[in-house]
C-alpha cells in the first residue's frame, strides 16, 4: 500500500504556495524519512522541494526557451476589474498565457471575463472567483 505525503511547495517570488500531494512506495518513503533522522533534510517537504529544485535547475534551459516559444508570461499576472473594463472599452480580447499564477480580481464579473478573455493557459495556479471559472471553463485550457 502506497502512502501519500502532502506538500506544500513554495515558489521563492511568487508570494503564494499551491499544496500538491504525492504518492511513494513505502520504500521510497521510508528513504526519505532515513534522509531526515540522519539530519540530511529538515523534513520531508525540505527534501522533496530541493529534489523539485534541483531538477527545475537541470532544466532551466529548456523552461526558458519554451517560455520564449511559446509567449508565455513568466511570473505573477493579476488582471483587476479596471483593467478588463479598459479591454472591454477598447473592443479587445485577451489571450493570457502564464507560466506561475495567474488571477483575476474577485470583483470580475463572470460577463466581464466572458467579453475580454479569450483563453487561458496557466502552467502552475489560476485564482479566479467560482462564477469567473464556470464561466470561463470552456477557455480554459
Amino acid at each position: 500500500m502506497e502512502k501519500t505525503a502532502s506538500l506544500d511547495i513554495t515558489r521563492p517570488k511568487g508570494g503564494e504556495s499551491e499544496k500538491i500531494t504525492i504518492n511513494l512506495g513505502p520504500v521510497d518513503l521510508g528513504q526519505v524519512d532515513l534522509l531526515v533522522q540522519e539530519g540530511f533534510y529538515s523534513n520531508r517537504t525540505d527534501l522533496i522541494r530541493t529534489a523539485i529544485r534541483n531538477q527545475l535547475a537541470l532544466h532551466a534551459q529548456v523552461v526558458r526557451e519554451t517560455v520564449s516559444r511559446r509567449a508565455l508570461v513568466l511570473g505573477l499576472q493579476h488582471f483587476s476589474r479596471e483593467e478588463l473594463e479598459a479591454v472591454r472599452a477598447a473592443h479587445q480580447r485577451l489571450t493570457i498565457q502564464v507560466l506561475g499564477l495567474a488571477s483575476i480580481a474577485a470583483d470580475v464579473t463572470p460577463e466581464l471575463a466572458l467579453a475580454t478573455i479569450e483563453s487561458i493557459v496557466v502552467l502552475g495556479a489560476f485564482h479566479a472567483s467560482a462564477a469567473v471559472k464556470t464561466a470561463l471553463a470552456d477557455r480554459i485550457h
